[in-house]
């Protein structure tokens, strides 16, 4: 596939299940979308009667609880959508429409997996349209106590370094490094599931998150082992779901990115964070269309920016 150009969806696909906070049940379908489209959340059922056609922004987030969640929860919102995200930009695809009939994604086995699954089942289309990426020119960090997140610049490509470190001898401390490319992304993190410790279920339970979690979609953590009695897919699955994850969470820029991302004890609030502190400074980034395979356009300058406001509205 040229990667200079856009891509999209050949098809759709329809995928369904249960929230994994909510425990409700919803159907989402994948739709292809033109060029210059981005991904959009098309939120139908809502409590008012009214569609909402929500991009998948940055700047809409209004949740980083134990997940991401975009648009307003009174008028429509979509919760946990960093997994399909995280599958899109892992895949390369850059235009399509989600149609999704309730308030949470689905969140099937507990990674990206299925959703890569369902969109080879229809394949990636190639629009005859030059991408844009958001390149990173300035380096910004965040800081929560010792947690940090960052975005500096590279030459070229998007390179991810993310490390954590918990209180528990069954995850402990790791770190992974990698050059973000379809390839990649399918071998070593599509697959890498969301993960919870057994002594915060109660908690979360009472805060209403974590209704819908199941051994069929969680690793559980226990005090000395992973409960799941099939164990882990890697030995270091933990750090590559934070790697799912921020994938997804950095999705939201718009446009996928060329930069360098470093986290620690990060999670999705410093993820989006990092994003706003990039978005602070026109001078930290720019706009940059691929002309063939070597050469690329600054766009900046032009005052071509995301357009993100022709998407947050109702239909």
């Amino acid at each position: 596939m040229r990667t200079h150009k856009q891509t999209t969806l050949k098809g759709p696909v329809t995928l369904s299940g249960v929230g994994v906070h909510s425990g409700n049940p919803a159907e989402i379908t994948i739709r292809p979308a033109p060029a210059n489209h981005g991904i959009a959340f098309l939120r139908t059922s809502t409590t008012h009667g009214n569609d909402r056609l929500i991009k998948a922004h940055h700047a809409l987030v209004s949740a980083t609880e134990l997940c991401t969640v975009i648009g307003d929860v009174e008028t429509g919102a979509v919760a946990t959508i960093e997994h399909l995200m995280s599958a899109l930009y892992g895949l390369g695809i850059d235009n399509a429409l989600v149609e999704i009939d309730g308030p949470e994604m689905p969140i099937l086995d507990g990674s990206a997996l299925q959703f890569v699954q369902a969109i080879d089942t229809v394949g990636i289309a190639t629009c005859n349209t030059p991408r844009r990426w958001l390149k990173v020119l300035r380096h910004v960090r965040i800081e929560t106590g010792r947690a940090f997140a960052e975005l500096r610049p590279i030459d070229r490509g998007f390179r991810l370094d993310v490390e954590i470190d918990f209180d528990s001898p069954v995850i402990g401390r790791s770190r992974k490094a990698m050059d973000l490319s379809p390839a990649t992304y399918r071998r070593e993190i599509a697959g890498a599931r969301t993960f919870g410790m057994m002594k915060d279920v109660e908690r979360y339970w009472k805060a209403g998150f974590a209704l819908g979690a199941s051994l069929e979609n969680t690793v559980a953590v226990g005090e000395t082992a992973v409960v799941n009695p099939e164990g882990l897919r890697f030995p270091d699955e933990f750090v590559r779901h934070k790697i799912l994850d921020a994938v997804g969470d950095l999705a939201l820029a718009g446009l996928p990115i060329q930069g360098a991302y470093r986290s620690y004890c990060g999670g999705h609030r410093m993820n989006v964070g990092v994003l706003s502190a990039l978005f602070a400074d026109r001078s930290n980034y720019a706009i940059v269309e691929a002309q063939g395979s070597r050469r690329e356009t600054v766009l900046s300058e032009l005052g071509v920016g995301l357009g993100i406001a022709a998407f947050a509205g109702e239909l």
